[in-house]
């Protein structure tokens, strides 16, 4: 099973539809579950190390004590989506019982959440609206997913 957990909904029409082809698609290979985080009212009220701390409660009220926990960050491992797919295979075969990916809000995230983190895993060096790596994120699982299984989507 593998979990998306977001801060913050997407609002951009065209992103929604690559995302929800995106999720349907990925019904076929694996049991995916997506949890949107509302964005924090009065943020702007609040200091930076506040909003993270707050967003930081929020996500890590959503994990188990057994989930394999991933961070989406710029900082991270940046992987091609043929390595993306072996790690994915790999992990699912050593049997860690759910993969949670997490997509922090604007000021990515607090200690807690890296700390719970067993991985960072970079999309690309350049930066992307938290909307828009959700749907990049979720065409590469899918991606990652044809590779797996050998099917002709992945052309290397």
């Amino acid at each position: 099973m593998i979990k998306l957990i977001a801060v913050g909904k997407t609002v951009k029409q065209y992103l929604k539809e690559g995302e929800q082809e995106y999720d349907k698609r990925l019904d076929r290979y694996t049991k995916f579950e997506e949890v949107i985080l509302p964005e924090l009212k009065r943020a702007s009220s609040l200091s930076v190390d506040e909003i993270k701390r707050k967003e930081g409660k929020l996500i890590l009220e959503k994990i188990d004590p057994t989930d394999f926990v991933i961070v989406l960050d710029e900082k991270g491992r940046t992987l091609s989506s043929i390595d993306f797919a072996k790690w994915i295979d790999e992990k699912q075969i050593y049997g860690r019982s759910k993969l949670v990916f997490i997509i922090g809000g604007a000021y990515g995230f607090s200690s807690e959440v890296y700390d719970r983190a067993q991985y960072k895993l970079s999309l690309s060096k350049m930066t992307f609206s938290h909307q828009m790596i959700r749907m990049l994120f979720k065409e590469q699982l899918y991606r990652a997913f044809t590779i797996i299984k050998g099917e002709p989507y992945h052309h290397s």
